[in-house]
């Protein structure tokens, strides 16, 4: 078997760990949030995360692929000897695998994309000197990981704040969400489709201008809107709610298939945005490896996308409840409507950062709209020693995925020839 053979053979497990792992993590933070707040079961979360996981990967993924693979380390630099740039990023990916695979063991919820970028890094540096980084994009990457947790805070903190002002807190919560429940069902349709259309659907060579994007995602809206108010009144007919506690539990029954939907827009927008952490390097391997030069730009296969879609959807599956327990119940309480808001803040997020090319952290943005919604109630609705010891394992990410990227990098060159 040749030496070709044999890596293509490593960097596909090595990809599909990567994923594995991307789903034991990172989903789990996507859909710990519906699964906390009851608004579905387990077995209903990974039903949603296998459907809308795998149509992100596969529809939308591509975009954020071409960043991971050629924005962080300089290819050119490895010219001479692709071989140093294959290694390299085959010792990416088990770097930042074995990585998160300890702390999902530990049930801590890190970033994904901290740990990639900074494997990357890391091998980039020790085989190709400072010069081998874009620096220009690793610090808008950078940039990015103290914007997410603080847009999506400020965002779950405005929706929850704009939930609970014109429902929760009114005298007649019932009556108001039968008002203005259709008008949260456009908004949470109309983000969910223009986000998924506007441009963002190139396999299926559906690239929409945005006033065609902003016409079927408001139609969208109001099929959806509409379709709401007969749903509403067919669930409130002939219920009295006389007691504030029973009208409570009826506004968030109604709010719990809100969260659903908005579920399902958190888990197509991680296939897209993820889905580029485990196949990247990957794609930059085979490329590589096909030609026996530095493929600086290749086409991101169907198969790879399937592979990378396929094992996020198996290490949600199989390992993912660690994370699930700390992200649904432990930072602050959840309801449907609190899970709502934070996930409908992360999806809009999310997909921004995924159409912009830039690799940004699911964990930091639902993280911060998990906060945001919960400072909403007050600081004391937070369980800070939770918080903190979050905070710690993303500083701790980088610099111990690139440390061990350089492990498995000296490995890898002293192993093939």
């Amino acid at each position: 078997m040749s030496s070709e053979l044999v890596l293509l053979l490593v960097v596909g497990a090595a990809g599909f760990y990567m994923a594995w792992n991307i789903g034991a993590n990172d989903v789990a933070n996507a859909m710990g949030t519906s699964v906390g707040s009851r608004a579905l079961t387990l077995k209903s979360a990974l039903l949603i995360a296998a459907v809308f996981e795998l149509s992100g990967s596969v529809l939308v993924g591509s975009h954020v692929t071409e960043t991971v693979q050629k924005g962080i380390v300089e290819p050119t630099v490895f010219a001479a000897d692709p071989r140093l740039y294959v290694y390299g990023m085959v010792a990416a990916l088990l770097a930042s695998a074995v990585w998160l695979h300890a702390a999902t063991a530990l049930g801590l919820p890190v970033s994904t994309t901290h740990a990639i970028v900074g494997a990357v890094a890391g091998f980039g540096i020790y085989a190709g000197g400072f010069e081998a980084l874009h620096w220009d994009k690793m610090g808008q990457i950078v940039a990015s990981w103290f914007t997410s947790p603080i847009l999506g805070g400020l965002m779950g903190f405005l929706l929850f704040r704009l939930v609970a002002k014109t429902i929760l807190d009114t005298p007649n919560p019932v009556q108001r969400a039968r008002h203005l429940a259709p008008g949260f069902v456009f908004l949470t349709v109309f983000v969910i489709v223009l986000a998924s259309i506007y441009k963002g659907l190139k396999n299926l060579k559906l690239d929409l201008g945005l006033g065609q994007a902003l016409l079927y995602s408001g139609l969208s809206g109001l099929l959806a809107s509409l379709l709401s108010i007969y749903f509403i009144f067919r669930y409130l007919r002939g219920k009295e709610h006389t007691q504030i506690s029973d009208q409570y539990a009826a506004v968030e029954r109604i709010f719990r298939y809100l969260q659903i939907m908005s579920a399902a827009s958190v888990a197509f927008a991680h296939g897209a945005n993820d889905v580029a952490n485990a196949i990247g390097p990957v794609a930059g391997v085979v490329g590589t490896l096909r030609t026996g030069s530095l493929a600086t730009s290749a086409q991101v296969p169907f198969w790879l996308l399937l592979l990378g879609g396929v094992g996020i959807v198996v290490g949600l599956a199989t390992y993912g409840y660690k994370v699930i327990n700390t992200i649904g119940t432990k930072i602050t309480e959840l309801t449907p409507t609190r899970g709502f808001s934070a996930e409908l803040a992360t999806s809009i997020t999310i997909l921004v950062g995924s159409r912009l090319g830039l690799p940004i952290s699911t964990t930091h943005v639902l993280v911060g709209s998990v906060v945001g919604v919960g400072f909403a109630r007050g600081i004391a609705a937070l369980n800070l020693r939770i918080l903190r010891g979050i905070f710690s394992s993303w500083v701790l990410t980088v610099p111990l995925s690139a440390l061990l990227a350089v492990v498995f990098f000296v490995v890898l060159k002293a192993i093939f020839p």
